[in-house]
């Protein structure tokens, strides 16, 4: 990832949640890339991972979970802060998704400013280190 990297990629099913959580990054001046399943994210995650800092995923997608996209994503592009971003809260998906290398954990039923927050915070400390 090159110090330029400065994308957010948003990867999930439900429009609705794609489009505020969009509109929330971009009130933050956060340049915005979505789709809506895993075949198109892990194509735009290779023609831009030189421009993306971080990707939102849903965990629940059509064609491809977002457990399998993490998994791809980290396997070849470490550096990329991939944040699960999912309404499946239970310990064991959480704890599936450390195991697999997710850099975190959103619950969707979270505000626009605890997402904007979160983001800030992640990317923050990724930079400081």
């Amino acid at each position: 990832m090159s110090a330029a990297a400065k994308k957010i990629l948003i990867v999930d099913d439900e429009e609705d949640i794609t489009i505020l959580t969009e509109k929330f990054l971009q009130l933050e001046k956060y340049d915005t890339i979505t789709c809506s399943n895993g075949y198109d994210a892990l194509d735009i995650v290779e023609e831009k991972h030189e421009e993306i800092a971080l990707v939102l995923l849903d965990i629940m997608l059509p064609g491809m979970s977002g457990y399998e996209i993490l998994t791809e994503i980290k396997s070849k592009y470490p550096k990329i802060l991939v944040v699960l971003f999912t309404v499946k809260n239970f310990f064991e998906d959480i704890q599936k998704g450390k195991e697999l290398g997710a850099d975190g954990y959103l619950v969707k039923a979270i505000s626009g400013n605890e997402i904007i927050t979160y983001v800030k915070n992640i990317l923050k400390k990724k930079n400081n280190n």
